[in-house]
Order: C-alpha cells, then sequence, then structure tokens
C-alpha cells in the first residue's frame, strides 16, 4: 500500500513538473548554466579542448575566408585598374578601308553622352637595343593629349618628362625595361622594326635612334617591360602609316556603363566603324579570375563547416557528460525548451565569438598584409611574390563589404545550425533513464 501511495506521488510529482509553466526563453539561469558549462572543471579538461579547438578552428576559418577573398578581390581591381588604366574601354576599327578619317570619327564620337577621351593610336612591335641588351617592345604612338588622358602612365613618371612630348623624336619606355637595358632618362636607344624600306633586294629592317624623354612605372612588370610610348606623328613615320591611324581607343566616364554608352556610339559612328569594348578583349582573363575566385571561396568555406562539425562533437560529449545535471534540472520544474536553450547557447557563443575573433583577425590582417608580406619575405628569404610571375609588383587586398559581411553570416549560421541537434538531444533526456543508476 505504502508503495503505492509512493508511486503515485512520484506520477503527481511528474505531472506537476510537466505541467510547469516555462520560462521566458533566454533567461538569465540559462545564460548562468551555459556560462558554467563553457568554463569546464579540471575532469572536463576533454571538453574544453574540444571547444578550444573549435574556436580555433571557426576563428581561422573566417579569417582565411577573409583574406583570400579580399586578396583575390585585390588582385582582379587592380589588374582591372591597370589593364583599362593603359587601354581603352572601347577600341574602334575602320572596315575594309585605311583610317584616315580618323579626325573626324573622333569628332562624332567624343559627341556623345558618357565619353571622356577618344585617342587615335598607332601601334606595332619592334626591338630597343642599347649598348648592353635587345629586347622585344610594344610601340604606341599617342599625342600628348592623349597620354594625359591616362593617369596611370602620365602620372607614374619615375625619370624625365611628358612635356613636349608632341614636338620631340623622344619616346618614353618603362622602368623595368629602362633596367633591363641599363638606361634612364637622356640616354639614346635604338628602335628596329622589321618592316622598313623596299630595296631590289628585299625589304629591310628600319633602324633609327631616340631619345628617351621619360621612364615611367604602372607597378604592372608585364607592361613595365614591354612598353614604349612615342609620339603620335613620329609613330606615323615610323612604321609608314602615312595620315592613318591603326585604332580609336575610347575612355568612358564609367567603364560598366559601356552597354549604355556603345549602341550611340555606333550610330555616331556610322556603319564603317567595327566597336569592341574591354569585356570581350579581356573576356576569357576575367572569367578565369571570377572562376578561381568562386573555387576558392567553396574550399575554404569547408574550413568553417568542419570547425562547425566540431562543436557538434564537443557539445554532444558536454550533453553526456552532464546528463546527471540535466536531470535533475528537469525534476526541478526546468522545461524541454529551456534544457535545449542552455546547450543552444553552450555551442552558439564558441561560434559567435570565433566567428568575431576571426573577422578581426582577418580584417587586421589584410589592412597590413603588404608589411607582412615583406617582413616574411625578409625572414625566409625568398620573394612571396614574384612580379614576373604575378604581374603586380604589391600583394594587393581589397575588402567587400557586403562579402565580409556574408562570410560572416554564413559562419554565425553554420554555428548555430551546428548546435541543434545536440541541444534537442539533451532536452530529450529522460531523467529517469539518467538517473538510474546514480
Amino acid at each position: 500500500m505504502a508503495n503505492a501511495e509512493t508511486v503515485t506521488a512520484d506520477n503527481d510529482s511528474g505531472s506537476h513538473a510537466e505541467k510547469s509553466v516555462d520560462t521566458a526563453p533566454f533567461a538569465p539561469f540559462e545564460w548562468l548554466l551555459a556560462k558554467r558549462y563553457l568554463r569546464a572543471r579540471r575532469k572536463e579538461g576533454f571538453i574544453s579542448v574540444i571547444a578550444g579547438i573549435s574556436f580555433i578552428g571557426i576563428m581561422l576559418g573566417v579569417a582565411t575566408l577573409i583574406i583570400v577573398m579580399a586578396v583575390m578581390n585585390g588582385f582582379r581591381h587592380e589588374l582591372f585598374q591597370k589593364i583599362l588604366g593603359i587601354n581603352g574601354h572601347v577600341i574602334v576599327h575602320k572596315i575594309q578601308a585605311p583610317f584616315d578619317d580618323y579626325d573626324q570619327a573622333a569628332a562624332r564620337l567624343r559627341s556623345v553622352t558618357g565619353v571622356t577621351a577618344v585617342m587615335p593610336l598607332v601601334e606595332g612591335q619592334a626591338m630597343i637595343s642599347s649598348t648592353a641588351n635587345t629586347l622585344g617592345a610594344l610601340v604606341r604612338g599617342l599625342t600628348e593629349d592623349s597620354l594625359s588622358k591616362l593617369p596611370l602612365v602620365y602620372g607614374n613618371v619615375r625619370f624625365g618628362t611628358f612635356a613636349g612630348f608632341d614636338a620631340q623624336e623622344g619616346v618614353a619606355i618603362g622602368s623595368r625595361l629602362a633596367n633591363s637595358l641599363g638606361v634612364n632618362a637622356g640616354d639614346s636607344i635604338s628602335l628596329i622594326a622589321p618592316k622598313g624600306a623596299s630595296t631590289p633586294f628585299g625589304t629591310t629592317p628600319r633602324i633609327k635612334r631616340y631619345k628617351i624623354a621619360a621612364v615611367f612605372e604602372l607597378g604592372m612588370s608585364e607592361y613595365d617591360k614591354t612598353m614604349v610610348f612615342m609620339p603620335l606623328a613620329e609613330a606615323q613615320r615610323y612604321f609608314s602609316r602615312g595620315d592613318e591611324v591603326d585604332v580609336l581607343e575610347i575612355t568612358l566616364t564609367s567603364p560598366d556603363a559601356v552597354d549604355h554608352v556603345i549602341g550611340p556610339m555606333r550610330d555616331a559612328g556610322g556603319p564603317s566603324l567595327h566597336f569592341t569594348d574591354w569585356r570581350k578583349r579581356n573576356e576569357t582573363f576575367f572569367t578565369v579570375l571570377e572562376v578561381e575566385r568562386n573555387v576558392m571561396f567553396i574550399i575554404l568555406s569547408l574550413i568553417v563547416l568542419v570547425a562547425a562539425l566540431n562543436i557538434i562533437s564537443g557539445i554532444m560529449m558536454l550533453v553526456k557528460e552532464k546528463s546527471r545535471d540535466i536531470a535533475i534540472l528537469r525534476t526541478m520544474g526546468a522545461t524541454k525548451g529551456a534544457i535545449m536553450r542552455i546547450f543552444l547557447i553552450t555551442g552558439a557563443s564558441i561560434g559567435i565569438v570565433g566567428t568575431l575573433a576571426g573577422l578581426v583577425l582577418g580584417v587586421v590582417f589584410c589592412w597590413n598584409i603588404e608589411g607582412i608580406r615583406q617582413i616574411l619575405q625578409s625572414l625566409l628569404g625568398t620573394k612571396l611574390m614574384d612580379p614576373q610571375v604575378y604581374y603586380l609588383t604589391r600583394l594587393p587586398a581589397r575588402i567587400d563589404v557586403a562579402e565580409t559581411a556574408w562570410i560572416v553570416a554564413m559562419a554565425l549560421v553554420l554555428s548555430v545550425l551546428a548546435t541543434m541537434y545536440p541541444s534537442w538531444r539533451a532536452s530529450r533526456l529522460d531523467p529517469v533513464e539518467a538517473l538510474r543508476y546514480e
């Protein structure tokens, strides 16, 4: 009889616990317990180690993702600026006829809204020779006014000047080309073109000596070691173009608005002109960069995912270790929701703090990435970014705010989702089974 009464009393207390009023979500006692569980005792040191590894994993994963994406954005932006800084946004060719009416065509194109400059250009390849070396070069004939429309060139003169460029027979060469030839502003070099004067014995190369009027540095090794600028009139004479030019290069107020401008330009130019925009000319190059950027994002996101999975294992072990505590809390009136929120706070705290720490680490690293590269380069005694391979002379990093916010949001969501299952398992723990062998 006594046993029956005891069982009845137990059933009453169990039903009373089930009917207890749920506390407000994320009540202070839930935060208190979650905080205590994060500070594991000595006998629970292994759980603390797993939590620490999860924290470091998420921090490094987020930081690595931010740094790599910033560097790839920086590479794309720098290459974009360098390529468009020396080439026009739209290239105009004359179809099946000499381009000798370029002045009239340029005047019509300048009237189009969105066009900032129209530059006549003569372009050809030649050998450039000095007493020290002989190298190949790309010679571009432009007027001084056209060069002034290219601030990447006009504003990066290291020696000499572009002043009076049209009135002289001097040339401007890149800094790396000058170093390879062992020359500087004021020295002379020889240009050798394969197609020169025609003689009874064939075509002879054209050789002419020029004074170096300026040495520029664009910061892109591919251009600095091959580019030579020559006055337009002299380039026409040197390459036997007469009064013709090869193309017209057009710069726009906004390169991204080329789709809106190219239609009116075709109308103004007429049917004899063919237009090619910068995206078509560099389509393969920028497509490769975009594909590489997306693949790197997917691969590095796996680091964050693995770190989030570590949170699952850590919280599962914590739930198993705290099964007796969970049972006692349940018998004292704690609801399943309260138990779930306690472990949700515990696991999510690791992910949230790790993500924020990774954000700070990644941003600080990006801000100082060139200095860090220089330090590592000095310590290792090797070039970490050879300009001959990567084209650029410095390591760029450009943080995209929206992209970084997306990375942080992804890490936070993964961290919270990783704690859902073990927290749910903790809330489903049967107090009777947990206390049976205690």
